[in-house]
């Protein structure tokens, strides 16, 4: 059995155990098999008062756990249009390539289809700049369609597993 596959939930949400946090964890056994990964979640919001302190050790601890992953879902709620503060000061902490390796999707909720852009146009940017592959569009849900959620998350996984299914592909061929 190969290595199980690291995976970070990183949530941008200002209250902890949010329902953003929910559909972010609803993501990965729906991408992955049970028993080929190991999910760690970061709640910003249990780091929020040494954001901003340099070098803080418990900041420096989730910085290095979420660059040594294979996949990480970055999570928010949609705030004036994009991501909270929370997941833009943790991110900030990054340099140039600092996510180098790490496959991110980003996953935003929100009241209505207003904001449904949001991931691609405001926080994908930011991910490919510290280096991160991201396979796809980002996901957008409406809070309120939390009954509807496995449903959402089968379609989208489905989605996600065909683009990995041909960067394989590609992969086999690369030399």
């Amino acid at each position: 059995m190969s290595d199980p596959v690291k995976v970070s939930v990183v949530v941008g949400n200002p209250k902890p155990q949010s329902r953003t946090r929910t559909v972010a964890e609803a993501l990965v056994p729906a991408l992955l098999g049970e028993g080929t990964y190991e999910l760690e979640v970061i709640e910003l919001a249990d780091l929020a008062d040494e954001l901003f302190q340099w070098g803080s050790e418990k900041v420096t601890a989730a910085k290095t756990s979420v660059a040594a992953s294979h996949l990480v879902i970055f999570a928010t709620p949609t705030y004036k249009a994009s991501y909270t503060g929370l997941l833009k000061a943790f991110l900030d902490q990054y340099g140039t390539d600092g996510l180098k390796g790490v496959v991110a999707i980003p996953v935003f909720t929100g009241g209505d289809l207003t904001h449904s852009l949001a991931p691609q146009t405001t926080l994908a940017p930011l991910l490919l700049e510290l280096g991160a592959a991201i396979p796809g569009r980002g996901l957008y849900f409406v809070i309120d369609d939390l009954p509807q959620l496995d449903d959402f998350i089968k379609k989208a996984a489905a989605e996600y597993a065909a683009v990995f299914a041909s960067l394989a592909n590609v992969a086999r061929t690369v030399g």
